[in-house]
């Protein structure tokens, strides 16, 4: 079966850094493009970062660029969220995600309109 399971949240007072972890099984995980989202309490679950399948592009939301950094281990089957320079808005939920497999008609295929997602892991930026 698909899993993600993700690891390193915690406490942390506003400044501090953690490491975020997802570990990956049961998919090609070097063909995957991999997702860091996060939801706090009363808000909308938001994308965070995302990596391609190589590593060689990454793209981050606004409020945490030049702050979070997305990283993969293609060997490990692991992808990395390093959150340095945390605030109080940062707390929340960070779930990994990746793509479900798509649906394929023929030649022709479509996005299946569904993800894997891991558990999540808490994050809790507090004095």
């Amino acid at each position: 079966q698909v899993q993600l399971v993700e690891s390193g949240g915690g406490l942390v007072q506003p400044g501090g850094s953690l490491r975020l972890s997802c570990a990956a099984s049961g998919f090609t995980f070097r063909n995957s493009a991999m997702r860091w989202y996060r939801q706090a309490p009363g808000k909308e679950r938001e994308l965070v970062a995302a990596i391609t399948s190589a590593g060689g592009s990454t793209n981050y939301a606004g409020s945490v660029k030049g702050r979070f950094t997305i990283s993969r281990d293609n060997a490990k089957n692991t992808v990395y969220l390093q959150l340095n320079s945390l605030k109080p808005e940062d707390t929340a939920v960070y779930y990994c995600n990746t793509n479900g497999p798509p649906y394929c008609s023929g030649y022709v295929c479509y996005d299946s309109g569904w993800d894997y997602w891991g558990q999540g892991t808490q994050v809790t930026v507090s004095s």
